[in-house]
């Protein structure tokens, strides 16, 4: 099937993206923006051409161009629109827990929960790496500042050790990011359930960056 020119190549002049200012508006691109995380997933971004995406998300193609310039722009726009709604899953579980290991392991639950329930998460942010390099980069560099910070306050707490800090947190959204691939997205029969894998990980961070006496 012939696919709708792209606007603008990977590599070309930034890919611009609008904001809407009606409630009309916002629905329009968020449907856009769902409709584009599905077909990319499903398609990956080369095979799918802006013609599906407005297909799909029962769009007309003037509309597309009222708020993304080129199938790039879109594209950068659900990478944005994954790593919020990874922000947005984590922080409400946050809230009230004590200790900064306690937080690791709340978040490490609420992400697995994020994985299983979209699960083209990581084809998406896996191509992204080639297609959108540096939205590839900001989704890990956000994703990454927020447990840097998490673990700053815990050594400023005195509940980590002196020093904990980047190169933990990067340690730490590894860790998390390839469970999520070997115990969400390639669970077999057997396997432990998503709250071990998340006790058991927990309990390497306990071993490995609590403050010993």
């Amino acid at each position: 099937m012939a696919k709708a020119a792209s606007g603008s190549d990977v590599g070309s002049a930034p890919a611009v993206a609008r904001l809407p200012r009606t409630a009309r508006g916002m629905r329009t691109r968020a449907a856009l923006i769902d409709a584009a995380a599905a077909e990319f997933g499903a398609r990956g971004f080369h095979d799918t051409g802006i013609t599906d995406i407005t297909r799909a998300a029962g769009v007309a193609l003037g509309s597309f161009y009222t708020w993304f310039d080129s199938k790039e722009a879109i594209f950068r726009a659900v990478v944005a629109d994954m790593s919020e709604r990874v922000r947005d899953a984590v922080a409400p579980r946050l809230a009230g827990v004590e200790g900064a290991l306690a937080r690791e392991e709340a978040a490490l639950a609420a992400f697995l929960e994020v994985v299983a329930a979209n699960r083209l998460l990581y084809r998406i942010i896996d191509e992204a790496e080639f297609v959108a390099a540096d939205a590839h980069q900001a989704h890990y560099l956000r994703t990454v500042g927020r447990i840097a910070e998490r673990l700053r306050a815990g050594v400023e707490a005195g509940e980590l050790s002196a020093g904990v800090g980047e190169v933990e947190a990067w340690a730490i959204a590894g860790m998390n990011v390839f469970l999520g691939l070997r115990y969400v997205l390639w669970a077999a029969d057997g396997d432990p359930d998503p709250a071990e894998v998340v006790l058991r990980a927990n309990r390497l961070l306990r071993g490995g960056m609590a403050r010993q006496g």
